[in-house]
């Protein structure tokens, strides 16, 4: 939509305003931040451009083809530069000491030149299976496996890893799936259960298959050090599996060893992102360490201090995210049971709590009888270390194998499959679900059959989408007012950015239909809002001096919602994203079956029933029913009541 934005402001779109609560120490990190990437914009025409495409693509070419490219260069370095003030001087600093690894050509050292691994994989014989696991659902599963991955997609595979563009023709993700080999662990199952199906020789096909496919340390599947960490875990895993991770046959070491080298190839760039990235890619080193009989103790210590920096006391986790929580959850189960497997130390404190902590998040979110948590912040569809095949939609498993490690409870499976692959015994103490509780970036509300959860800050790792203050509400199985989700972070068309991850694409005010947080590159957003916790709900004040304030009153299945919001601002829209089905306008809203929304003002709302977008899953993008109320200033307070059907 275009900017409406106060005429009043001084400065045109995209180009941060002076702060003048930016002083002192503040302030001189703020300006500092900018020159760096002033530099970083200069850098190119100093290095030279043989050298300069080592650094990256989106140094070599600054606005590259992230979705900051239609602002104007000045625009997208101010961006850039007050992003990088938010963040602060930890990750810009390892980030920047990444690019100078690649430059320099340090990184590219670090991996020198292997052989391809030879010799077997896997053993020949598999142990029989655990008592009381089912056979067919594992054999019907191994029937639908691709019989040839395509490994590469559009990368070229002979390319070196370290200099790939991976974000052109969809990006790298799709592609790196497969090479994640999470067929593994799936045909190492099917081989104790069906011992003459063939299916270790297809496991070793398989394997052979990509090292032939995969050269040491180029094409895209070695141009991430996380992609060689999962790898790794998930080889791990079929060999425990097998009863062959104490002593892997050479292949495997062999394999083991190149995933170990790539995750110490580019250490810094993981600790730059804050994300998920530092947490498995020390994952991944421990796990090849304990197979490789190396010391563990140094990848130990890591993970531990990742998980403590990285994941609040009460569970919220850097990444507001319920897929990417559940992918730090299977990542860290997979590390600890084959530390007991291994008799190695425990971890260092605080990483059990932690990790309990995430599981009792995630239960809270996981609907008890299909699993589904509601799309929130970014995810990719991960379902890491499968073993009870539930895919990604379900996160019931992963909850339960995390909890039975890390809480000595259970939670909503009592008979998963995962755990009794992995002789994780079910603990008579159950996870319990708190009617109101509160985390790092979220805050929820249980009643009865129906779950409220509020994105709410602090902002003290880098958000992934212009969500604050955005309200889920789930009514039995469906989330009922709902996020969007992520669709793809290479888009095939650049209106998906807006769609779903810009505030547009939230339940949440937007002021003056202006952006509060503008995108400063594909994973970075600018001009963060300031945050406040309030008793039954949360605020947050814009860069413009636009502050909503939400608070939740849930009785039965009646819900209220109350906006109230000041600011300079002129014009105001507040978006419900519907689930899809027939709903219809009524005089003070829209109802539906499952649900009826009314709204009311202290001035006169415009209402309206339109067309929005939701992705359904990875790459794509639907249609879904979206209500809108506009109003102008001076309007200051919007009530919303949903009666649950």
């Amino acid at each position: 939509m275009p900017d409406q934005a106060d005429s009043r402001a001084a400065a045109p779109p995209g180009v941060v305003q002076p702060d003048p609560a930016a002083t002192g120490a503040r302030r001189r990190w703020r300006l500092r931040a900018d020159l760096l990437w002033r530099l970083r914009a200069d850098l190119p025409w100093r290095l030279g451009p043989d050298l300069a495409s080592r650094l990256g693509p989106d140094l070599a070419s600054p606005l590259g083809t992230d979705p900051a490219r239609r602002l104007g260069p000045d625009a997208a370095w101010r961006l850039r530069a007050d992003a990088a003030w938010r963040l602060g001087p930890r990750p810009v600093a390892w980030l920047l000491a990444h690019r100078a690894d690649l430059a320099t050509g340090l990184a590219a050292r670090r991996l020198g030149e292997a052989a391809l691994p030879s010799g077997r994989f896997l053993p020949e014989a598999a142990p029989p299976p655990p008592p009381g696991v089912a056979r067919a659902p594992v054999l019907a599963a191994v029937a639908g496996l691709a019989e040839a991955p395509d490994w590469h997609g559009p990368f070229d595979p002979a390319a070196p890893a370290l200099s790939m563009d991976l974000h052109r023709a969809g990006g790298a993700r799709p592609v790196w799936e497969a090479s994640r080999l999470a067929a593994l662990p799936l045909l190492a199952q099917a081989a104790r259960l069906d011992p003459a199906g063939g299916h270790l020789a297809r496991a070793e096909a398989l394997l052979a298959g990509w090292c032939a496919a995969n050269p040491p340390f180029r094409g895209v599947n070695w141009a991430c050090g996380q992609e060689a960490a999962l790898r790794a875990m998930h080889l791990a895993l079929a060999l425990a599996l097998l009863d062959a991770d104490r002593a892997p046959p050479p292949g495997a070491r062999a394999l083991l060893a190149l995933c170990a080298r790539r995750i110490a190839a580019t250490p810094r760039y993981a600790l730059a992102q804050d994300n998920n990235h530092p947490v498995s890619e020390a994952a991944g080193a421990f796990c090849c360490a304990l197979l490789l009989w190396r010391d563990a103790r140094p990848a130990a210590q890591a993970l531990a201090a990742h998980v403590a920096r990285l994941v609040a006391p009460d569970g919220g986790f850097a990444q507001v995210s319920p897929g990417y929580t559940r992918l730090l959850l299977d990542v860290l189960a997979v590390a600890e049971w084959l530390r007991v497997r291994h008799g190695a130390a425990p971890f260092p404190a605080p990483l059990a709590s932690r990790a309990a902590a995430a599981a009792l998040w995630l239960h809270r979110l996981a609907e008890p009888e299909g699993g589904a948590t509601p799309p929130l912040g970014v995810e990719d569809g991960s379902a890491f270390a499968d073993l009870s095949l539930a895919g990604p939609a379900d996160a019931r498993a992963s909850v339960e194998r995390a909890a039975r490690l890390f809480a000595q409870a259970g939670a909503d499976s009592p008979r998963d499959p995962g755990c009794a692959w992995l002789g994780l015994a079910a603990p008579a103490r159950r996870l319990a679900r708190a009617a109101r509780w509160r985390s790092a970036g979220t805050m929820g509300w249980a009643e009865g059959r129906a779950l409220a959860l509020l994105r709410t800050g602090p902002l003290r790792f880098r958000p992934a989408q212009s969500d604050l203050l955005h309200l889920s509400l789930r009514h039995g199985t469906t989330w009922v007012l709902r996020d969007g989700g992520t669709g793809s972070y290479d888009p095939p068309e650049p209106w998906w950015w807006p769609a779903l991850a810009g505030a547009a694409g939230h339940d949440a005010a937007v002021f003056d239909e202006a952006e509060p947080m503008p995108r400063a590159g594909r994973f970075l957003l600018a001009r963060w809002p300031r945050t406040e916790a309030l008793a039954d709900g949360a605020a947050a004040t814009d860069q413009r001096g636009n502050r909503q304030a939400r608070r939740i009153a849930a009785g039965g299945r009646g819900w209220t919602i109350e906006d109230t919001l000041s600011g300079p601002f002129r014009a105001v829209a507040l978006r419900w994203r519907l689930c899809p089905g027939p709903w219809r306008r009524t005089a003070a809203g829209v109802a539906g079956p499952l649900a009826a929304i009314e709204m009311h003002a202290d001035a006169p709302l415009r209402l309206a029933l339109e067309q929005g977008f939701e992705s359904p899953g990875w790459g794509r993008i639907a249609p879904a029913p979206l209500l809108v109320a506009r109003a102008a200033a001076p309007v200051g307070r919007i009530v919303t009541h949903v009666s649950l059907a």
